[in-house]
């Protein structure tokens, strides 16, 4: 649990009720872990008053830290750089200061420095600080680091009882990457089919499930079928892996991606990215922070990119960020965040499905793949999105034990789509291609309480974690839906179609209005230093409205679920933990669609279970986390009967297999990793209706995905570091069928990283080349999805920092 500052305010009953009913939300404090005294850390803190100053060093040495906002008024720390230990850290912070610090129980306590017995001297030790370039960080760092674990509260990773990884925006940057495969292309369990520069349509895969569930900032956010969230605001991106129903409520059981967006820093910085990828997308993004006067502090980001990427597509986009943190009183903390995005993609290169494809006629394989993208662009087809996203709230720390997390906030997905996509139909390389015209409006609205504390009842310590919240989401489409063969062609030859005919954008009335309304509660206990045990329950009411305007017919829909979730972890020391849990998905009943013979009927809510023991472990020279999971999802399936399509839950999809990432420190200027996912699916208890699908592997599920990669530090080139990985992407079913297996294939990516510095500005060079050796793929996705693999291509990035 945060150690939390002690009570300096206090509202009265009322205002706090008011807060509560007016300001519902959620935000979750890191959690604060002791550091050895003894153990050098790197601290990098500039001159700044002394209560932001001690709070950086706890920030940076993950250090719970108390004292009165009274005692350290009106005093100035000196800078303070290098690598030392906490406790040289703290005595150079508080050297004439009048105060000292104490360790107590693994915390550190500052006080007003006892006085000196009459006539005493004293003499300073002498401190030598030597500074020296690190070994490349570890790819797993992120384990011991703190994450809002959503119903849970803000936890170690160590602490979750789950699998989940945490990128961060330093190893974003140093990747270049723009979309969700690049940033996680470490991780095996994690895949997505879309390349860079390419409208993200099917969206992501976590260990064989399609994820539709993402979140900023806590806030929902409909993503797929509609491009990535920028990362030029992000300032982490977390994968939860599994099943969210606890977490999140309602929603697909593949897992959640959690983005956080980037927030004030302790001290005034600003970064300048020019960046240019072939053969002519340049960007520039300024990313500053301000620390201003009264407890105030910013951050802006502002970034565009624009021009023509690797695949022919015209790219065009406009990002700009803000975010604010006001210290309203030592206990209490205002925040808010302003998040936009014009997106614009002309040109890209067709979508492809495999539903009509000939497979017998064609012996099972796939047309080559070529990477002459001009064949397969219509030129002036686009996908334009708008994302816009707004949220504040309040965080009061209502003593050292007690935190209480109120947050409010909105974000729209807007989609305007001229874009092409194509059935191939056999070996040949003919397809068949439509045109695709819509627009839609994606709001969803979000409003949390959440309470966060800690006591002890004997031996036995308790935390706590209880909130109350409402998501609402409202889609509103264009009165113009077109679907049309328009078009044919062939992968190898020019494709000459253009869109001429006159596209209507015009917003038709509201089209679905989905509200969740939930309450949940979890208590960590812990058994004394190595066990705990984490039980916790959401109790989510799930409406549908009635839209269609038939008075005749009830379209709404209502569900009510609780969702738990068990765990039990083991701690055989700080560093390491065993655990094994069990948690529930929920997925909302749907009312079957007017293009069935059963429309009309209402199929009912569905929960999925998972099942996972595992293992993590942050060393600083071995890393790792392993997990061995089951995953039982219920199915949705067509099936025919006298020749009329029937929509039905028939059917249980299981996924288990065996996951492992693991990080080796292997000599202080290199460090390896390794990663593997072994997934056995299945497809379980259909009806006679659909017998002959029992026992196959589930679409797009391969076997196995593997990837290996390093960080070397070259010597004697000061701040010169490389990075490269390998992955392997293995062979799956495009459909349930199992009668066309998409080949697998191996992609090895290389980069590099160079801090120099000018007259004493510093500067770095990044550089990335992706797909090295310019393998020919095709990458399978959601429903019989198939796309272009991505061509070699290259980025670099100089930055500046001042």
């Amino acid at each position: 649990m945060p150690s939390f500052p002690r009570k300096r305010w206090a509202p009265a009953p009322l205002a706090l009720a008011a807060s509560l009913a007016l300001t519902l939300a959620a935000g979750h404090a890191p959690l604060a872990h002791a550091q050895d005294a003894a153990a050098p850390v790197s601290v990098q803190i500039p001159a700044l008053p002394l209560g932001q100053a001690l709070n950086e060093l706890a920030r940076q040495a993950r250090l719970p830290l108390t004292f009165p906002a009274p005692l350290v008024a009106g005093k100035t720390a000196p800078a303070v750089t290098g690598a030392m230990t906490v406790r040289q850290a703290l005595d150079r912070l508080l050297a004439g200061s009048g105060l000292a610090a104490a360790f107590e129980g693994g915390a550190v306590v500052v006080r007003p420095a006892p006085p000196r017995a009459p006539g005493a001297e004293t003499t300073l030790k002498t401190v030598t600080v030597t500074a020296s370039a690190a070994a490349p960080e570890s790819p797993l760092r992120y384990l011991s680091a703190d994450v809002a674990a959503g119903a849970l509260g803000s936890k170690s990773v160590l602490d979750t009882p789950f699998s989940l990884t945490v990128v961060d925006s330093e190893s974003i940057t140093e990747r270049g990457a723009r979309s969700i495969g690049q940033i996680f292309v470490n991780d095996p369990s994690v895949y997505t089919p879309t390349s860079a520069a390419t409208t993200d349509w099917w969206g992501t895969q976590i260990r064989g499930l399609g994820v539709r569930n993402s979140y900023i900032d806590d806030i929902p956010m409909l993503l797929y079928w509609g491009g990535d969230f920028p990362t030029e605001v992000v300032e982490s991106v977390t994968a939860l892996k599994g099943l969210t129903g606890f977490m999140y409520g309602f929603g697909e059981p593949g897992g959640a991606l959690s983005y956080q967006l980037k927030r004030p820093k302790a001290h005034n910085e600003t970064t300048v990215d020019l960046g240019l990828r072939n053969p002519g997308l340049w960007s520039v993004h300024v990313d500053t922070s301000r620390v201003l006067d009264d407890g105030l502090a910013l951050r802006a980001n502002i970034a565009k990119e624009d021009g023509k990427a690797y695949n022919g597509a015209r790219i065009d986009r406009t990002v700009a960020s803000l975010a604010v943190d006001k210290v309203i009183d030592p206990s209490l903390k205002w925040f808010g965040t302003l998040t936009y995005e014009d997106s614009r993609n002309r040109g890209e290169p067709l979508q492809f499905y495999l539903s009509a494809y000939d497979t017998a006629g064609s012996g099972g394989r796939l047309p080559r793949m070529t990477y002459v993208y001009d064949d397969v662009n219509v030129d002036n087809g686009f996908y334009n999105t708008k994302t816009s996203q707004a949220s504040t709230g309040l965080r009061w720390d209502i003593d050292g034990r007690w935190r209480l997390t109120t947050q409010i906030g909105a974000s729209r997905r807007e989609h305007y789509a001229n874009k092409a996509f194509a059935d191939l139909l056999n070996l040949e390389g003919d397809y068949a291609g439509n045109s695709y015209n819509f627009a839609g409006k994606l709001d969803n609205l979000f409003t949390q309480a959440v309470v966060e504390g800690r006591f002890e009842s004997g031996a036995v310590r308790h935390e706590l974690v209880g909130g109350v919240g409402i998501q609402q989401a409202k889609d509103t489409w264009s009165n113009d839906w077109y679907w049309v063969n328009d078009f044919n062609g062939n992968l190898y030859q020019r494709q000459p179609f253009r869109t001429t005919r006159a596209i209507d954008f015009s917003m038709g009335p509201l089209g679905a209005d989905t509200r969740q309304t939930y309450a949940f509660a979890s208590d960590t206990v812990h058994f004394g230093p190595h066990w705990q045990a984490i039980v916790g329950l959401r109790y989510t009411d799930y409406r549908v409205k009635d839209l269609d305007g038939d008075p005749s017919v009830d379209s709404g829909y209502d569900a009510q679920k609780a969702s738990p979730t068990l765990a039990l972890i083991y701690k055989p020391d700080p560093q390491t933990s065993y655990y094994g849990s069990y948690v529930e998905g929920l997925e909302a009943g749907t009312r079957v669609a007017q293009t069935y013979a059963n429309a009309g009927e209402m199929l009912g809510a569905t929960v999925s279970r998972q099942y996972e023991v595992g293992v993590k472990r942050e060393s600083g020279g071995v890393d790792y986390t392993a997990a061995l999971f089951r995953i039982e999802r219920a199915n949705q399936m067509d099936i025919w009967r006298d020749g009329a399509r029937y929509l039905t839950q028939d059917g249980l999809l299981v996924y288990q297999g065996a996951e492992f990432s693991g990080a080796w420190q292997a000599t202080r200027n290199l460090n390896l990793g390794f990663g593997a996912i072994y997934l056995d699916g299945a497809i379980d208890k259909v009806s006679a209706d659909n017998a002959a699908l029992q026992g196959n592997t589930p679409a797009n599920a391969a076997k196995w995905q593997v990837v290996a990669n390093t960080q070397y530090r070259v010597p004697g080139m000061a701040g010169l570091k490389l990075h490269g990985n390998v992955r392997y992407y293995g062979a799956l079913y495009a459909s349930d069928a199992n009668d066309l297996k998409v080949p697998a294939h191996t992609v090895a990516n290389a980069g590099f990283s160079y801090d120099f510095r000018v007259q004493a500005q510093p500067w770095t060079l990044i550089g990335n080349i992706y797909n090295l050796f310019n393998t020919r793929y095709w990458a399978a996705g959601g429903w019989s999805s198939a796309n272009q693999g991505e061509a070699r291509n290259v980025s670099l990035v100089l930055r500046t920092r001042f």
